[in-house]
């Protein structure tokens, strides 16, 4: 899992806060145990490096059937960079992609 992830989570979150379906407190609550357990090891950490902004790059260049969006396209260079076996993902473009880089996707 990246710090991108994390922030992505973070985001839906606070869209369910905002529209509320969350309390303050539910949501401050998700988002320590996600980094909780990001910090423990719980998820395997994948940093944003070089190699995977140019992985990235690939992606955006290289799917014209499913073309991706900048986080989107890093989610998927992320996961790959790190030799991931699958990718959750509620978008369906993102999840095209995945399938094509030969990752599972869930949901499914």
């Amino acid at each position: 899992m990246s710090d991108l992830a994390v922030t992505e989570i973070v985001s839906a979150v606070a869209r369910r806060l905002h529209q509320g379906s969350l309390t303050r407190e539910t949501a401050r609550r998700l988002q320590h145990a996600i980094l909780g357990r990001l910090d423990e090891g719980g998820y395997h950490r994948v940093e944003l490096t070089r190699d995977v902004h140019r992985r990235t790059e690939h992606y955006l260049l290289s799917s014209r059937a499913t073309p991706l969006r900048a986080a989107d396209a890093l989610h998927l260079a992320l996961a790959t960079s790190a030799r991931a076996a699958s990718l959750a993902t509620f978008d369906a473009r993102l999840a095209a992609a995945a399938r094509a880089a030969g990752l599972a996707v869930y949901p499914g």
